[in-house]
């Protein structure tokens, strides 16, 4: 049940931030084409998560009709040092396992917080979730949308300034409304 639940608030999450926003420009796409996969890990510790990213990279290797995979932790990592420990760890294993340019990871903490940023600030909510993930996606299908995208090196800075202009409480409003 945590699962599914899981899997609902992180899809409310990417429909009415990630995609509503415009955060991402490629996320619609893969939604409408149902080609995310989600992978809940409900009790897990450093290893058994990095376990399930190696899974997660070879499930991608294999199912090309996936797009992109959501690693979601609804009750483990809650404190955000800890949870970037993981994604430098993950990160580096990406490397050792030879799927750096084939892979990119992104990350996402309910309470992400920018390096230099203050923790109000309404711009780490272009990367504050609902539950701390692991987001894996296809290097190949980022460069092809990339073409396609009129200045996409403005994409963060853009995000940044949507997201101060709606200001701290409309971004912590929409997020909370992935809970009900």
């Amino acid at each position: 049940m945590i699962e599914q639940e899981s899997i609902e608030k992180t899809q409310k999450w990417i429909k009415d931030v990630v995609i509503d926003l415009n955060f991402c420009p490629f996320a619609a796409k893969a939604l409408l084409k149902k080609s995310i996969h989600y992978s809940v890990l409900t009790n897990t510790d450093l290893k058994t998560s990095l376990e399930a990213l190696i899974k997660e990279m070879q499930h991608l290797d294999v199912k090309e009709d996936i797009e992109t995979t959501f690693i979601i932790f609804p009750n483990n990592f809650s404190d955000f040092e800890e949870y970037l420990d993981l994604v430098d760890v993950a990160q580096q294993l990406l490397e050792e396992e030879e799927y750096e340019g084939i892979y990119q990871l992104a990350s996402f903490h309910p309470d992400y917080c920018f390096d230099g940023a203050d923790k109000d600030d309404p711009a780490n909510y272009t990367n504050r979730s609902v539950y701390p993930m692991l987001h894996l996606l296809r290097e190949e299908s980022i460069t092809k949308a990339l073409s396609l995208y009129k200045h996409p090196e403005l994409i963060p800075e853009n995000n940044i300034k949507l997201a101060r202009e709606k200001g701290l409480k409309y971004m912590q409003m929409l997020r909370v409304a992935c809970f009900s």
